[in-house]
């Protein structure tokens, strides 16, 4: 999620990308990656704007003119170094709202399942860790507070303890 500001530096959008640091209502994706019954769960570093140090998924601001699709490939390359070829599946959940009064923020978050045909991954600065769960033991982590929604919309809700 490009909520970055590396090691203290001001975000600076590129030609033809929107700022939505301070925006009030913010369009985002959060990628489940899933490799054969596991999920990918990132911890975020703690250099993030939003929610540093929580867990989640891949997330992202849709902030140019890439296409749904072409915004996963690229989260994924740049974040977890996957290229197209690893990627067997894309689906796309069923869009919601997460209100945060702690950011004065409504994320207009688009859930994503993507299937990979590895668990190699190499992180990039955006985040420091990384663990490969079963959705029911991601649910014990300080997770982000919408990714359990994302799990729901993509059918992969952790069950109650």
């Amino acid at each position: 999620m490009r909520t970055k500001t590396k090691a203290g530096s001001a975000f600076k959008p590129s030609l033809g990308q929107i700022d939505y640091t301070h925006a009030r209502w913010a369009p985002v994706i959060n990628c489940v990656v899933k490799h054969g019954s596991k999920i990918l769960v990132v911890q975020r570093s703690p250099q993030l704007n939003f929610y540093p140090s929580y867990w989640n998924g891949v997330s992202g601001f849709l902030d140019d003119q890439q296409s749904l699709i072409e915004k996963v490939y690229s989260e994924l390359n740049e974040e977890l170094g996957l290229t197209k070829a690893q990627i067997t599946k894309i689906e796309v959940g069923e869009i919601f709202d997460q209100d945060e009064p702690k950011y004065n923020k409504t994320w207009i978050v688009h859930p994503i399942l993507v299937e990979v045909k590895t668990d190699k991954i190499k992180l990039d600065w955006e985040a420091n860790n990384y663990k490969w769960l079963t959705p029911d033991e991601v649910k014990k982590l300080p997770l982000l507070p919408s990714f359990n929604e994302v799990l729901n919309r993509l059918g992969l809700g952790a069950r109650p303890l």
